[in-house]
Formats: C-alpha cells, structure tokens, sequence
C-alpha cells in the first residue's frame, strides 16, 4: 500500500483518481477548497486546502509520501485584449505557484520513499496552440517547464511527470459542454470523435504513479484524443 496526496480530490479528474488509487488498496489523503464531497462513501479522506493561503499545514499527511498529483486549474477562455494583468496573476498563483509551494512542502516525505512519484497537469493547448487560450496556455506552458527541470533536479529518486489533456468532462468544463450540442461539436474536433472523460485521465495518472512507470520520468503525456498530432 502506498500513501497518495491529491491537492484537488473532491471533483472531476482528483475525485476519479482518488477513486482508481483507493480501489487499488492505497491509502488517499485528499484535499479541496471550496468543493467539498460529502458522500459518505468518499474514497478518500479530504481535508481543507487553500494553495493561495501565505502559509499552508500538511500536517495530516504520514511521515513519508510515495506520490503528489496536483489538480487545481481553471478554464477562463478569452481574447487577448480582454485579458487584464490581474487575470494572468490569478492564473500563475492558482496553477504554478500553488503546485510549487505544495511540491517543497512534501518533497521531505517524498524523498523518504523508493517510489516517489509527482504528477502534474498541462493541456494540449500549449502543444497545438488554440484561440483564446492564451491566458491558460501561459500558465501550463510554465508547468511543462517546471515539470522537466524537476525531474531532472530530482533523478534517480523521484520521477515527475505531466498529463496534457484535451477537454475533458469534469465541473471545470461545464460551460464549454453544457448542451448536447456543444458535446457533439467538440467530440468531432478530435480524431477519436468523443471529448475526454475523468476515466481517461485518471487512468494514465495511476499509471504514472505506479511501479509500472518506474523508467518514465520528466514527460509531457498528451491525452487528448489524437488532436495534437492527427489531422483526420
């Protein structure tokens, strides 16, 4: 059994992720914001978080952490011009600057471990680059950097990895996917002609925190139904 931290577990890709990892035997310490599950049949326990907070206690996690997979993002979708300076610092804060403090506030715990293992999110936006994205693409672009140099700062002992999804049905999309109509016309923008789901992303972040990823290390996984390198 190995002990897993997801910042961001009450919804969407955290929520299905802490499902796979708990159903799996490992023990899932989650954490949420402003969404809380009260399911009583939550598969992990979830505690308050605030990344933006001056100062943050992890003090419920255990002595040692074989794995970290942070999920908060946001999806604000607008033209260039009407992005203020203020939009892009929030952005940074909430996307970066919240995975870095939460990485050096359990990289102690990480190093304890053989297994150590982090997993961060992009989108494929940075890869292919897609109108109104630029605001999200600016902060993901820094991600893919902090995740390479990471994992090159921290080889042998942890690896760190990046998924880079393209939409994906989760809360965070609602409003890009909240009739049939908007569903269908994304799903046929990809090749595989469907939008993601929190299965297909959960499952390759089990994956990357798994000893079966142990000679994967420093890669920006696209999973994101073949449209950031197929033209169909």
């Amino acid at each position: 059994m190995s002990n897993y931290l997801i910042i961001g577990a009450s919804s969407g890709i955290g929520k299905k992720t802490a499902e796979f990892l708990k159903k799996s035997g490992h023990q899932v310490f989650g954490t949420y914001n402003k969404t809380q599950n009260t399911n009583e049949d939550e598969p992990s326990d979830l505690f308050h978080l605030d990344v933006l907070a001056n100062n943050f206690s992890l003090d419920f996690l255990p002595d040692q952490l074989d794995g970290l997979i942070y999920c908060p993002g946001s999806i604000n979708l607008r033209p260039f011009e009407r992005l203020k300076e203020e939009d892009f610092l929030n952005d940074y804060k909430l996307q970066v600057l919240g995975a870095i403090k939460s990485i050096q506030a359990v990289i102690s715990r990480l190093k304890k471990s053989e297994i150590g293992s982090i997993v961060l999110f992009s989108t494929v936006a940075v890869q292919v680059g897609l109108s109104f994205h630029t605001q999200v693409s600016t902060s993901k672009g820094a991600i893919e950097g902090l995740t390479r140099a990471l994992a090159a700062e921290y080889a042998p002992k942890i690896r760190v990895n990046c998924v880079a999804p393209s939409l994906t049905d989760t809360p965070l999309a609602f409003s890009l996917l909240n009739t049939e109509q908007k569903k269908e016309a994304n799903a046929q923008r990809h090749p595989l002609k469907r939008i993601g789901t929190t299965d297909d992303i959960a499952n390759i972040v089990e994956f990357l925190v798994s000893s079966k990823a142990s000679w994967i290390t420093g890669q920006i996984i696209h999973v994101d139904g073949g449209i950031s390198t197929l033209k169909t």
